[in-house]
């Protein structure tokens, strides 16, 4: 579960985020939309305990990102909207250290491998992938570890429709099996009937929960006004 009240972050004076509030629940699959520049990707680096806000509180698995982060991003696996890895390591040896630093099964790996389709290039440099196995693979180190909380940013930037559909529907078993999935999107309308709830976020601020059935095509179309108003959420956004 995540829990974050009244989140501010500010750089060098100019505020980012102006006291986000949301809330994403295990079982469920939970979008944080907007435009770019909106403060989706500060939020969810708060969340994976990267860096800090000025003020405000935020939980992981019922651990506070702050006073308990080790304990926090233990329980959580984060993707970021471009993954790095070693250039020189395979794909499989990646998945191996990393396996062995959080004590999985090391079969995990190639199980992992196959499930984004990246068995067939488990021997394959790093550098020798494109943009959208990179970001496959990331999706495998994601999953490695079974965290309880899954946070994505921009997952589907670097992925051919097939794969970006593929990423939906692991991401659906993931919240099935009980976990809390949280990702950052401004590809809204293709989360259509896929997210649980959806948060859309501007200028730093959530400014209304949206229908996640009926998902505007682009945050300043009508319908997103007529989504919000019409829809009544599950939960109450904390106050």
């Amino acid at each position: 579960m995540i829990c974050a009240h009244n989140i501010v972050k500010s750089y060098s004076r100019k505020p980012v985020l102006r006291g986000i509030s949301l809330q994403a629940e295990p079982k469920q699959i939970t979008l944080l939309v907007g435009p770019n520049g909106a403060g989706k990707s500060t939020t969810i680096k708060i969340l994976a305990g990267l860096i800090r806000p000025n003020s405000g509180t935020a939980r992981v698995n019922g651990f506070d990102v702050v006073r308990e982060r080790i304990s926090a991003q233990r329980a959580t696996a984060y993707l970021p909207q471009q993954p790095s890895f070693h250039p020189k390591l395979t794909c499989l040896q990646i998945l191996r250290f990393y396996a062995g630093l959080r004590g999985v099964q090391a079969s995990r790996c190639e199980a992992m491998l196959q499930l984004t389709g990246l068995g067939d290039v488990a021997k394959v440099r790093a550098e020798k992938l494109s943009g959208g196995m990179r970001q496959l693979l990331g999706v495998a180190f994601l999953l490695l570890a079974d965290a309880a909380v899954l946070l994505l940013d921009e997952p589907g930037l670097s992925l051919d429709p097939g794969w970006r559909k593929r990423l939906q529907e692991i991401l659906h078993l993931e919240a099935r099996r009980g976990k809390t999935v949280l990702v950052t999107t401004h590809l809204i309308a293709e989360w259509n009937n896929v997210a649980d709830r959806c948060f859309l976020c501007r200028e730093g601020k959530i400014e209304r929960e949206l229908d996640p059935t009926n998902l505007p095509h682009n945050f300043d179309a009508p319908d997103a006004a007529d989504t919000a108003l019409t829809y009544e959420p599950q939960f109450s956004i904390l106050n």
